[in-house]
């Protein structure tokens, strides 16, 4: 090939940049620069990702977070790929590639290729069932893709992990009708086949799939979503609601309680002894009911309409056991900013439950990753010190951690 001197010359480059520093990034939390080989998004990945993941990791952890093919059966994505499922095969067989389709946590789903590179994937469990989003895998493509939105391509050396320095991966995000990710469409190959047209490929093939989205995903993904860990907002197909403080506090207390509430006792965990007129509280119920189109029913207030919320997300997965998935959507406090008596009191359960599901974990990336939100919580970084091993760089992380938590 006439570029193989320039793409051996470009990975010998990112092979000495990764050896200078990575170790230092693990060690000292420094951050690269005056470099032009580097990009800046990489190496910011690699200092995210070094608090979870070891550079010298062999292969993708599996998801726990049930069977793979009753949730990729399940996907918005599972018809459209389908019915493309012939072109995707004859473009990677032909062109030495492995495609790939994740869901929007950066588990795949599905593959496909040649015999050949379908081994070399499965050897870093690059397949159905592997996690790769950026806490489990470092630095790559997908996860880079699932974080910023857009298109990302990632090279050789370019990923965290050095047993995927053989590898150049292009992927785009699938998003749905209300501009939500539904997952990433990826393909890989070895670094010395590594082409600029295949991220055009990829752009095409992922437009292909957005236009056969069907009107059941346009239902699902029309549906609100309530987000109120760290942050407080409700989004429908990508905008909006006008929604003020105290509607959002009656929309997450209905969320986290489906069997509804008493108008009596909805009124006290909104106010608690607080003296409110009655009609400025059915004002507020009111407000958000016309918000919904409808969607709270009256006497006894209950939602009618579907509500997605992250914070019945992570009760859902702390229910399953599956840690991974309730630490990846807890961003912080329930309503942070709400001195409401109802929000307060989900608030501690929610908080006390994460922290001990963190606790009760013999994973130190659980520790490492609560730890960065808590970064006063003495106990949460003296279990990730007894659970990393000694010769775990990471070590000096939890460490920095625990002397800034008891020296406050």
């Amino acid at each position: 090939m006439s570029q193989r001197p320039d793409l051996q010359q470009r990975r010998a480059v990112l092979e000495h940049e990764w050896s200078r520093w990575v170790p230092r990034l693990s060690a000292q939390g420094a951050r690269p620069g005056g470099t032009a080989a580097l990009r800046h998004e990489v190496t910011e990945s690699w200092a995210r990702s070094l608090i979870s993941v070891d550079p010298g990791r062999d292969s993708a952890p599996v998801t726990d977070a049930g069977p793979v093919h009753q949730r990729w059966t399940s996907s918005p994505l599972y018809r459209p790929v389908t019915a493309l499922a012939g072109e995707l095969r004859s473009i990677a067989e032909d062109a030495g590639f492995v495609t790939a389709v994740t869901d929007e946590s950066g588990t795949i789903l599905w593959t496909c290729g040649g015999a050949t590179m379908r081994r070399r994937a499965e050897r870093v469990n690059f397949a159905p069932g592997g996690r790769w989003d950026e806490q489990a895998m470092g630095t790559n493509a997908l996860s880079l893709a699932l974080r910023t939105g857009r298109p990302s391509s990632v090279f050789s050396a370019e990923h965290l992990v050095s047993a995927l320095h053989g590898w150049v991966c292009y992927c785009a995000p699938v998003h749905g009708p209300d501009g939500r990710v539904l997952g990433v469409l990826d393909l890989s190959t070895t670094w010395d086949r590594s082409h600029p047209l295949a991220m055009s490929t990829v752009r095409t093939l992922v437009s292909t799939i957005e236009a056969r989205l069907g009107p059941e995903t346009v239902a699902r993904t029309g549906q609100v979503r309530l987000t109120c860990l760290g942050t407080e907002q409700a989004t429908r197909e990508g905008r909006q609601l006008a929604l003020r403080p105290r509607q959002l506090e009656i929309l997450t207390l209905l969320a986290l309680e489906p069997d509804g509430f008493s108008p009596e006792r909805l009124r006290a965990a909104l106010y608690g002894d607080r003296p409110v007129t009655a009609s400025t509280f059915k004002a507020e119920v009111s407000h958000l009911r016309r918000a919904l189109g409808g969607g709270v029913s009256p006497r006894r207030y209950a939602l009618t309409a579907p509500v997605s919320c992250d914070a019945v997300d992570v009760l859902r997965a702390l229910e399953q056991g599956d840690t991974d998935t309730a630490l990846r959507l807890y961003g912080g406090p329930l309503l942070p900013r709400s001195e409401a008596p109802g929000i307060e009191e989900w608030r501690t359960r929610l908080d006390v439950a994460v922290r001990e599901a963190v606790l009760a974990s013999a994973r130190p990336e659980h520790a490492l990753r609560y730890g960065e939100r808590a970064p006063y919580d003495a106990e949460i970084h003296e279990h990730a010190l007894r659970l990393l091993g000694p010769e775990d760089t990471r070590r000096a992380i939890a460490a920095g951690r625990l002397t800034t938590a008891l020296r406050d």
